[in-house]
């Protein structure tokens, strides 16, 4: 069945954007330096198949899902470039061998699981990537995990160890740098334990966007750019511009609600003085918070912030747009340049990546070119 769309609103990919912060990060990185772009949960819900033929246009080394169904809609969709599963799990091996993904194994379970899942497709040497833990504690393998893996990898088992990798906790934040250091050097003592019993180089990458941009002199074989490629820096947000604004038109105008009259369920949009109200096609059932209701939150209208008025219902909400130039049809913008993710995230005490991961698929995603 087709996925149901809101033809009145679209997430706007914005690829100028998304190139020149591809640019931002590739320029902290050599040339030999391969750079793996996240396009798990949907792109950060910017899109998965969208975003990842524009990253494939860019020139992407590697794409990362969370599970492989993610990765099967990619393959699916035409995409070539090589795909990391990074919560392959230990029960979608026909899904992930047949779509040629590359799992990621925290466990000894795993990859004892796959390994012989390999064997009895008499298949050899498939590309895997040996998940360490040095401090997130979520998941990969510990210290004192690491002989009984070092001892099975000796045996050639049907894997090739195509990556080591780790995860920064806190890459980020100043006070955490001594920390990020430490799992660096963690990684790299532990890692070097792994390649000793090989008799080949697996890639070796740990940095996240942040670590890119603040811990550039470990960027290792590869680098891993999640949230960095869709605008949002650790550093500083002048370096990096907006990939996808949230957009919709103008449903309805109501050119003077009068005083004493109320806006929206519950009658919490109450009027003191007669107002211009503005119905958009937008509700929490695509992804507007409610915590947005009631003026908690500004949209931008002609290049001017208007506040909501009432409740955010499930398919729409109202803005009041009084004093503002506007007609049905016109574009609103949600997030975007203004209000930012940012800006958005603040007013809900959240991260932009919940902003993102909040636009709902029946959103159009559409790629803009210039």
């Amino acid at each position: 069945m087709d996925l149901v769309q809101n033809s009145f609103a679209q997430l706007e990919l914005n690829y100028p954007n998304m190139l020149h912060n591809y640019n931002y990060f590739r320029s902290k990185l050599k040339d030999t330096t391969k750079l793996l772009i996240l396009i798990k949960a949907n792109s950060y819900g910017h899109g998965a198949l969208e975003f990842a033929r524009q990253m494939e246009k860019a020139g992407a080394d590697y794409f990362g899902i969370a599970h492989p169904v993610e990765g099967v809609e990619l393959r699916t969709g035409g995409i070539k470039t090589p795909i990391i599963v990074l919560t392959a799990g230990t029960d979608s091996f026909e899904d992930i061998v047949n779509h040629y993904l590359e799992p990621s194994i925290p466990t000894m379970d795993a990859l004892r699981k796959f390994d012989a899942y390999l064997q009895s497709r008499n298949i050899d040497r498939y590309p895997v990537h040996i998940k360490l833990d040095t401090g997130m504690h979520r998941l990969g393998f510990m210290k004192q995990e690491l002989p009984e893996l070092i001892e099975y990898l000796k045996d050639k088992p049907r894997v090739k160890v195509q990556s080591i990798f780790s995860h920064l906790a806190g890459s980020d934040d100043p006070q955490h740098d001594e920390f990020t250091l430490g799992q660096i050097a963690m990684y790299k003592n532990h890692a070097s334990m792994i390649d000793a019993v090989l008799d080949y180089k697996p890639l070796h990458h740990i940095l996240n966007s942040a670590g890119i941009e603040r811990f550039s002199e470990h960027q290792m074989d590869m680098a891993r750019l999640g949230i960095g490629i869709y605008g949002i820096s650790a550093v500083d947000m002048n370096n990096v511009k907006p990939a996808a604004s949230l957009t919709c038109k103008i449903l309805q105008i109501k050119e003077l609600v009068p005083e004493d009259g109320t806006v929206g369920y519950g009658r919490h949009g109450k009027l003191e003085h007669p107002k211009k109200i503005a119905t958009l096609p937008l509700g929490y059932a695509d992804g507007l918070n409610r915590h947005y209701s009631r003026g908690n939150a500004k949209f931008c209208v002609n290049g001017h912030l208007v506040p909501t008025i009432g409740n955010i219902c499930m398919d729409m909400c109202m803005i009041d747009i009084t004093g503002v130039d506007a007609k049905v049809g016109d574009k609103v913008t949600i997030f975007g340049d203004n209000p930012t993710a940012n800006d958005m995230a603040k007013l809900l005490d959240t991260i932009p990546y919940e902003i993102f991961t909040s636009v709902a698929r029946r959103v159009k995603r559409v790629v803009i070119e210039e």
